[in-house]
């Protein structure tokens, strides 16, 4: 089972993580938690890359490539063979983030993206995608006050550094994705507090654990 996250900076997704873990560390199930870009040790580097605020002159297409190859690595190497061996995948971000960040927001043709997600994917896809929405205004301060609190890290702020109207079109474009598929994407209100958000999201997966 494949379990994703998405949402704006800010919007809780590493929080909540943690809530899905223990929720299923009490049910006696087997899982592992990873992270795209990043979650493999060449994805690591390709990470550096995309996320350093110094290098806020990536071209999109160049940004769009850098995180398929970190997916084709991070599906071959840890997400399928986890699978394969009976774990439950959850993942922060997923080949939404690229659909939306590289897509609808960067302007990249979507039916490109698609394209390309098919070939790195394999037929591979969430059993259910969370989407935590949140006011991208909120979520800013929130990111910004764990970067300098130092619970976030300074060096991967380049998305953080984007201007409030990017990630506007971020958030309208994971609620796109919501309304186009809904039977997969479960939309959670994050500006709530962190216990609520972590009760709707429990009770989704409940029901989605019992119909594997």
């Amino acid at each position: 089972m494949l379990i994703t996250l998405e949402g704006i900076e800010g919007s809780g997704k590493t929080t909540q993580i943690d809530y899905i873990a223990t929720y299923l560390q009490k049910s006696g199930l087997d899982y592992i938690i990873t992270k795209e870009p990043g979650g493999t040790v060449l994805g690591a580097k390709i990470r550096s890359i995309l996320l350093d605020p110094g290098n806020m002159n990536i071209h999109p297409m160049t940004e769009l490539l850098l995180y398929a190859a970190d997916r084709v690595q991070h599906i071959k190497e840890l997400i399928t063979p986890m699978i394969e061996s009976g774990k439950i995948v959850i993942c922060d971000r997923f080949h939404d983030s690229t659909t939306v960040y590289q897509g609808f927001t960067r302007g990249i043709d979507i039916s490109l993206i698609q394209r390309l997600n098919s070939l790195v994917l394999e037929g591979l896809a969430p059993d259910i995608t969370f989407i935590l929405d949140l006011d991208p205004e909120i979520g800013l301060k929130r990111a910004w006050r764990q970067i300098l609190d130092g619970s976030r890290s300074e060096a991967e702020t380049r998305f953080e550094n984007e201007k409030l109207q990017f990630h506007e079109s971020v958030r309208n474009g994971y609620l796109e994705l919501a309304r186009q598929e809904p039977g997969r994407f479960v939309v959670v209100d994050a500006s709530e507090d962190a216990a609520k958000v972590k009760e709707k999201i429990i009770e989704k997966l409940k029901k989605s654990l019992k119909n594997r």
